[in-house]
């Protein structure tokens, strides 16, 4: 168990309340003189006798102390949760999204890339035994998020990526492939996989390489065809009209899935196809289950849990606030 604070800085105005302890000293000191000035002392304490310094004094404590406990909130006192080790089975995954334009096409209804992401909203709650990353690519590749043992972490970037997180056009699965494989432990010669989820339209000729890359690092690649073979228009949302090519002509795009079948083959893995249901998912997920397991250690990466005191310091100082203003200055009469 750690405790820190989230925001230290805040600690810095305790030293107020030393300044204002300093100013309430030079109050007494000065109504002590003031009391001396009146000259008859008895006289004095007859007209202050129903007063009581110590429930003054007392109300200025309560008010001192509800103020730091004010400040320790302010600060976000926390205690670290987590477990410093938390031992489980699973593998590495790299979650391949294709964001190409041609993933707009609605023959998968709302649109190929609509249902993929729900695809992997799906796999991410089903992969949380195992460390996995996330990577967006069209024309090139982003690794939008290294390998974490927090799985539902995926679903962040989720509801953001659209066609155009990626500025260069195009389906390099080429380049996609190298940018998981990258993202992966090259020690590690097995317990490794990434799931290609894409349309596959553009031939991409660095795939062969990267395949072989991949074969020789141990990486087991589970493709995912997003699309039909009769395929569909490509709608473009900013001037909702569909894409045409040169010629004028209105371009259909077509699920490609000779070469995702060809990329699965050639790592060991499968090729599963993405249709207008999901059930390909609980077959991935088979899948990755099947394959051998290493020990994966989480808390020192992904998310970190914490209790935070703050609800409970903001509880105890409203609460000394109500005490003080019930607290008289004056002496209850007794009879």
């Amino acid at each position: 168990m750690h405790i820190s604070f989230e925001h230290i800085g805040y600690l810095s105005t305790i030293a107020a309340l030393a300044f204002l302890v300093f100013l309430f000293i030079r109050l007494l000191r000065l109504k002590s003189k003031i009391r001396q000035s009146l000259g008859d002392e008895v006289l004095v304490k007859k007209l202050t006798s129903s007063y009581s310094s110590k429930l003054f004094n007392l109300k200025f404590y309560l008010i001192l102390i509800a103020l730091f406990f004010g400040i320790i909130a302010a600060a976000n006192l926390r205690r670290n949760d987590s477990k410093k080790e938390e031992n489980s089975a699973g593998i590495d995954v790299i979650i391949a999204l294709d964001v190409s334009k041609s993933m707009l096409s609605q023959d998968i209804k709302p649109t190929r890339l609509d249902r993929a992401k729900q695809l992997i909203s799906k796999l991410t709650d089903q992969l949380y035994n195992n460390r996995v990353g996330f990577v967006v690519f069209a024309g090139q590749a982003i690794l939008q998020m290294p390998l974490t043992d927090d799985a539902g972490a995926v679903k962040m970037y989720l509801s953001n990526i659209n066609t155009d997180a990626v500025p260069i056009q195009g389906t390099a699965i080429g380049d996609a492939l190298l940018t998981a494989n990258n993202a992966l432990d090259e020690h590690d010669k097995k317990h490794k996989a990434v799931i290609l989820i894409t349309d596959g339209e553009d031939h991409d000729k660095s795939t062969d390489n990267a395949v072989k890359t991949l074969t020789d690092a141990g990486v087991t690649v589970f493709t995912i065809g997003v699309g039909t073979a009769n395929g569909s228009p490509i709608l473009d949302p900013a001037t909702n009209e569909y894409k045409k090519d040169e010629n004028g002509n209105t371009v259909i795009s077509k699920l490609n899935d000779a070469e995702l079948k060809m990329i699965a083959k050639n790592t060991g893995g499968e090729f599963a196809l993405l249709d207008n249901n999901l059930s390909v998912t609980n077959d991935i997920i088979k899948k990755i289950n099947s394959m051998e397991k290493k020990l994966i250690v989480s808390g020192k990466m992904g998310r970190i849990n914490y209790f935070y005191f703050f609800p409970y310091l903001i509880a105890i100082m409203l609460l000394l606030l109500i005490i003080e203003l019930f607290i008289p200055e004056r002496k209850k009469n007794l009879v």
